[in-house]
């Protein structure tokens, strides 16, 4: 799988329907599903929460958690319904996460961490991928870094996904654990200088195309988040200048969008829910604004009428 272009797992966002817009803007980037934790997987409704679009591929269930044989459970779920592969998430810093004892606290715990990849791999054929930071709390130190990735990679993982900033446990919160403290590119391209043999993605801070050129001369992929949330189409510039030539244009993205939309509100989707991937479509451009405050404001009051989408569009100076 081609892990040069990825857009990152993002809770409440990358959901089914943001995936399916940016499958639509990019014909190869590899989506992530939000974060889903083993037991909504085994005692929750798993369709709503791991179903996806076909469309979507090649797309990855990221899955938080620290019980081997729950994992290994939900990797085989995850294989049955169709997952190009399973990453599990060793990186997110929330309160809540940590109470699962899953997330970034699981990097002070790298045995616990490799009994789950070894439970998660022996169970399915599809590959089984982490996401980590370069470090925890006090636990910092690029020597301890290389331990965690040296023992991850004798349990056979093959792509590790690294957030280049060290997680704060306690007195920060998640949003601010986004930008402080400050990123350390340098303990990742130091790791894959390292561990040649392994596939290297690298996340956080990334916002432009330049940012991602520079980074691709050090390491094998890169991961962005919230500068696709904030400008969708940069998904689009970023597949042209790294991958191959894509011509769909944001009118034709919108289209397929309204089409996508009207085959989900005959499922009894309503229309707001759908809003929230594209309002950033026109980002940068005349009547974004207009179009955004449009949208907002009819879609919640007109909730089976597709129209609204082609009366903000007019507010778009192309």
């Amino acid at each position: 799988m081609n892990h040069t272009l990825s857009v990152a797992p993002m809770l409440d966002w990358t959901d089914k329907h943001c995936r399916y817009l940016h499958r639509l803007i990019s014909a190869d980037a590899v989506l992530y599903s939000e974060m889903i934790t083993t037991p909504a997987i085994l005692q929750g409704d798993t369709q709503k929460y791991i179903g996806y679009n076909q469309q979507e591929h090649p797309v990855v269930l990221q899955l938080g958690g620290s019980h081997a044989t729950e994992l290994a459970k939900s990797c085989v779920i995850a294989q049955e319904y169709g997952y190009d592969e399973v990453n599990l998430n060793v990186g997110c810093p929330s309160d809540r996460v940590q109470k699962g004892r899953f997330g970034a606290c699981l990097m002070n715990e790298p045995q616990l961490v490799v009994e789950c990849m070894n439970s998660m791999t022996q169970a399915v054929d599809i590959p089984i991928t982490i996401k980590c930071r370069i470090g925890v709390d006090d636990n910092d130190s690029f020597e301890n870094l290389q331990s965690f990735i040296e023992q991850l990679a004798q349990a056979g993982v093959k792509t590790i996904v690294i957030h280049a900033r060290k997680a704060l446990l306690k007195g920060l919160s998640p949003k601010q654990n986004r930008s402080i403290p400050a990123l350390n590119y340098d303990y990742v391209y130091k790791i894959k200088a390292l561990f040649p043999e392994l596939t290297i993605v690298i996340n956080g801070g990334i916002n432009t195309i330049e940012d991602a050129q520079q980074h691709l001369q050090h390491v094998d992929g890169v991961m962005l988040g919230r500068a696709i949330w904030n400008n969708p189409w940069l998904l689009h510039d970023l597949q042209n200048e790294i991958i191959t030539t894509s011509s769909n244009t944001r009118d034709q993205v919108l289209h397929k969008y309204m089409k996508y939309c009207q085959n989900q509100m005959q499922k009894g989707v309503k229309l707001h829910w759908l809003l929230p991937p594209i309002l950033n479509l026109y980002h940068g451009i005349a009547g974004n604004k207009k179009w955004k405050s449009y949208l907002v404001t009819q879609a919640p009051k007109r909730d089976k009428d597709i129209d609204v989408f082609d009366e903000a569009r007019e507010f778009i100076e192309l």
